[in-house]
């Protein structure tokens, strides 16, 4: 059985068009009524942050029971449906295989863990330096983790966990700060 690699690049302006790409073929088979939005989410949504080279996608729908039934629609553009996947209230599908190219969270419009993946992207679009700072913490990670995700994502844990809490505060006091995807 094959090992993923993980492996953290330079920021790469073409992860904006695969995003563009990705979210037409996502409108393109899902029932229209019940796609709330579609956003571009984690490091290859913010400019200048290095990243594993993973198009995260955020799919807020109306209904994840109207979801599930359309997992063979995500299936014929390549996507595994996962469920749940560790998360409450998720639905999870990922693209690319050991490798994967892109991945799709799914949650209730407007949901907690909405807000949560989109004040966290805000935040580091914002602050560049925080975002810098989370680019060193990603690629030291990726170097010492032998290629194991478990190691990977607890190296950056608590970095991660300080500044979604103030993502949420800072987005909470200027409601004004929305940028596009």
């Amino acid at each position: 059985m094959s090992k993923r690699i993980i492996e953290v690049i330079d920021y790469q302006p073409e992860w904006r068009f695969e995003f563009a790409t990705e979210k037409e073929c996502i409108s393109s088979v899902l029932t229209a009524a019940n796609i709330y939005a579609i956003h571009h989410i984690g490091s290859t949504s913010v400019k200048g942050l290095c990243a594993k080279p993973i198009i995260d996608i955020l799919l807020e729908v109306n209904s994840l029971d109207t979801l599930d039934s359309e997992s063979a629609k995500m299936a014929s553009l390549g996507y595994l449906a996962k469920g749940e996947f560790g998360i409450k209230g998720r639905r999870y599908f990922q693209k690319g295989g050991i490798q994967r190219t892109h991945q799709v969270h799914a949650f209730l419009a407007d949901s907690p863990e909405v807000k949560r993946h989109i004040a966290f992207r805000d935040y580091l679009r914002a602050f560049p330096d925080v975002a810098f700072k989370y680019g060193e913490i990603k690629k030291a990670g990726a170097l010492m983790c032998n290629n194991d995700i478990d190691v990977y994502i607890d190296y950056k844990n608590s970095f991660i966990k300080e500044h979604e809490a103030k993502a949420l505060r800072w987005k909470s006091a200027s409601k004004n700060h929305q940028y596009s995807d």
